[in-house]
C-alpha cells in the first residue's frame, strides 16, 4: 500500500509540473498572437516566476523575461519601461526592488571585458566574481575597511553589495544590461542575471 501511495505521489508531481509548463506555453502563445513572437528560453522551468515582455514598442527588437509577482520581491504585475524616443537608454522597473538598466552601444564590442578592466582599477573596493562568462558577470563588491592599506580613512564599517553586468547583441547592436551602481541584494541580482540571459532578438 505504501509503495502504491508513493508511486501515486510521484505521478501527481509529474502531472502538476507538466500542467504548469503547458499553461505557460499557452500563455506565451497568446502573447505571440497579440504582439508577435516572444522567444521562450530553453530553460523553461527556470523561468516559472517570470513573465515575457516585448520591447519592440520601446525601440528594441527583442524580448526579455522579467520577474512577476510570484518572485517575492515586491514586484508589480506590470513592468515599467522608461525610454525616450531616439534615446539610447532604457530603465526597466519591476516594483521597487528590481531596476535593470539597458544602454545601446552600437557596434562597440567587448563591453564585459571593459567593465572588468574598470573594476580592476578600483582602489577602495575588493571585487569577487561569482559568475564570470564572456558576456555576463555577477560580482560581489566589498568596501575595504579601515586598517587596509588602500582603504579610505573615513571607512570603518564593512559593506558588501552585489552587481550584474551583461552584453547582448540584437540585430547587430551591442546592448549593455546592468544593475544600478549601488548594487542590490544577492537574490535580486540572481533574478537580474536570468533576465539578462533571456534578452533575445524577437523573431517575426
Amino acid at each position: 500500500m505504501e509503495l502504491l501511495c508513493n508511486a501515486a505521489g510521484k505521478s501527481l508531481v509529474k502531472i502538476t509540473r507538466f500542467s504548469f509548463l503547458l499553461v505557460l506555453v499557452l500563455l506565451f502563445s497568446c502573447n505571440s498572437e497579440k504582439e508577435g513572437n516572444i522567444v521562450i528560453p530553453d530553460e523553461l522551468e527556470e523561468y516559472y516566476e517570470f513573465q515575457g515582455v516585448d520591447l519592440t514598442k520601446y525601440d528594441i527588437p527583442a524580448t526579455i523575461m522579467l520577474p512577476d509577482e510570484t518572485a517575492n520581491i515586491g514586484a508589480s504585475t506590470t513592468p515599467e519601461v522608461q525610454h525616450l524616443e531616439s534615446d539610447f537608454y532604457w530603465n526597466i522597473h519591476v516594483g521597487q526592488n528590481f531596476h535593470l538598466y539597458i544602454e545601446d552601444y552600437g557596434d562597440n564590442t567587448n563591453l564585459v571585458q571593459a567593465q572588468k578592466e574598470k573594476l580592476a582599477n578600483t582602489q577602495f573596493y575588493q571585487v569577487k566574481y561569482l559568475v564570470d562568462e564572456p558576456n555576463l558577470i555577477v560580482y560581489e563588491v566589498t568596501l575595504k575597511v579601515r586598517g587596509h592599506e588602500k582603504a579610505s580613512k573615513s571607512v570603518g564599517v564593512k559593506h558588501v553589495s552585489y552587481h550584474v553586468y551583461g552584453e547582448q547583441v540584437i540585430d547587430g547592436i551591442h546592448y549593455e544590461l546592468r544593475s544600478r551602481d549601488e548594487g542590490f541584494e544577492r537574490p535580486i541580482i540572481d533574478l537580474m542575471a536570468k533576465s539578462i540571459r533571456s534578452f533575445k532578438e524577437k523573431t517575426t
